[in-house]
Parts: structure tokens; sequence; C-alpha cells
């Protein structure tokens, strides 16, 4: 029986991968490689360590668009979030713990996963993945997690419209605080751990059903 040899992959090469990011989703990209994206203009990011970023997504969490780089996961958030996050912090009395949790906002990038449905073969382990990707066609900023209007809650019940910046950094402080715990108390080899991010990362979907928090 004669079989078919399929064609070889072609690599997901730099020029793709943004003009994907530029004509579909609008965003601004920076010359690669890696291509990057950059924050500040668009979105911003909060920025946390993957084992409590996962912890975080079990919760139900509703968040904007999730990645995963190496050990770092990244929230994008509505642009203007980063320069709240201390003061949010405070406010829920979190202020001046070692969280691991951080923001990039105006004059900082990130790398730009690769697109949603596409399978780059010569990413290397660790490389930027989408969690919970964006959605061309969609106007993505508009939804992103952002501060609500004094008086008003995020969306009806705070289960719907703009998922509430408040309830996302608090969730994401807490799971912050938890892995560090839990990181201290098993204190599991290295390789296991990133081993076991790597298997709940390819668990995760998009598209999941939120629930609230209450604060």
């Amino acid at each position: 029986m004669a079989h078919t040899v399929p064609p070889p992959r072609m690599p997901l090469d730099s020029g793709r991968r943004a003009r994907w990011y530029e004509d579909r989703l609008g965003w601004t990209t920076a010359d690669g490689p890696p291509v990057q994206l950059f924050t500040g203009l668009h979105f911003d990011v909060l920025e946390l360590p993957a084992d409590a970023g996962f912890l975080l997504l079990k919760r139900w969490v509703r968040t904007g668009p999730v990645a995963l780089e190496g050990n770092r996961m990244r929230l994008l958030v509505a642009a203007g979030s980063a320069e709240e996050l201390p003061g949010l912090l405070a406010w829920l009395e979190w202020g001046g713990i070692g969280l691991g949790l951080s923001a990039l906002g105006p004059g900082g990038v990130m790398v730009a996963p690769a697109p949603p449905g596409i399978t780059d073969p010569h990413a290397p382990r660790g490389a930027a993945v989408w969690l919970r990707p964006p959605e061309p066609g969609r106007d993505v900023e508009p939804l992103l997690p952002a501060l609500a209007p004094v008086g008003h809650s995020a969306g009806p019940g705070g289960g719907g419209g703009t998922p509430d910046l408040v309830r996302l950094v608090d969730a994401a402080a807490n799971a912050c605080h938890r892995a560090r715990l839990l990181r201290t108390n098993t204190a599991p080899p290295k390789a296991h751990a990133q081993a076991l991010a790597f298997s709940y990362a390819s668990r995760i979907s998009a598209g999941t059903r939120p629930r609230s928090l209450t604060l």
C-alpha cells in the first residue's frame, strides 16, 4: 500500500505572527524574533507565577485573554490598569506582601504567543502560548477587566459585561499567597513543578463558564 508523505510543516515565522495580531486584532507589534506586543496601548498585563495563575483559573475567575510563558502567566487587562495595581493591593490589604504579582503598562512588552489554532512545531519548551486566547473579529479591549465606575458593578450581578479589575486583583493576590504557602510546605523539585505546570496548561480551555467572586 502506497503511503502519502505529508508536506513538511513550515515554521510560524515572525512576519506571519506579527500580521495576525496587526490584521486580526489591530494590536501594535514590535519587531522580532520573538515578536512582541506593546503594553499600555491596547491593554495592560497582570503578571504572576504560573502555579498561582493555575490556582486562579481553577476558581472560575472572570478574566480577559490569558497567556503562559515559562513559569509566568499573563492576564490581559484594560489599558491604564497597571498604574492602579499598587493602590488596589494596598486597599485590599495586600500591600507590602511579596506576592510575585506585577503589572506591565506603557513602555512594556510581552512576547506574542502563537495565534490560537496555529501550532509552531519549532517553538521551544516553555514558549508563550494562549490559555484563554483573544477572539478575532470582536473588540477585545472593551471586554478586558477594568475598574467599574463608582457606584456601579462590572456587570449585572457581577456575572456579565466587563470583568471587574478589583475582583480579579483580589483573586490573583489570594492565589499568589496560596501558591507561595504551597511552595514552602511541599518544596517539589523544580523539574517536577515545571512538568506539573505544563500538564495543567494542556487542560485549560478557553471560554469556561465564569462565576462571580465575593470580596
